[in-house]
């Protein structure tokens, strides 16, 4: 598996992975998850999208990018289809990779309330939640990682 950058012929399939990984959010929230209706292609403009593929398939995603005083994930997904493969663990550790290269110390991250699962996924990472907040109409949890510098 390789994480690189997304490249146009990626959205469709992007897409899809965002539709099929969050759908079964929406009954919880009510309404679409923010990253069903992500316009991935702004974030592949501004190289803030990053896809792990295997075999020359897209298997997952991720929407990183610094901010003035951290590196921040936006979003990140897993084809169903390979969860519990390292999708996820690999993609993260691109972004904690992306974080030292930009030189920032902390990576901070959020997910829906509704989303739990995510809760003890973030933890095993090391990150440690900090506050739970409504935003843009969604209850979202912050978690945060200190980072070493190498």
């Amino acid at each position: 598996m390789e994480v690189r950058l997304a490249a146009s012929g990626d959205t469709d399939r992007i897409r899809d992975i965002a539709r099929r990984a969050y759908e079964k959010y929406v009954p919880r929230i009510g309404r679409e998850p923010a990253p069903m209706v992500a316009d991935f292609d702004t974030h592949m403009d501004r190289d803030e999208l990053s896809v792990a593929v295997k075999s020359d398939t897209v298997i997952g995603f991720i929407v990183a990018y610094p901010r003035e005083d951290d590196y921040f994930v936006e979003n990140v997904a897993v084809d169903p289809g390979v969860m519990g493969a390292g999708v996820g663990k690999a993609l993260m550790a691109h972004a904690e990779a992306e974080a030292r290269k930009h030189g920032r110390e902390a990576i901070r991250l959020y997910t829906n309330v509704h989303m739990h699962e995510n809760f003890p996924f973030y933890a095993a990472l090391g990150y440690r939640r900090t506050h739970e907040v409504t935003e843009a109409g969604f209850r979202r949890v912050y978690f945060e990682k200190e980072l070493e510098q190498t």
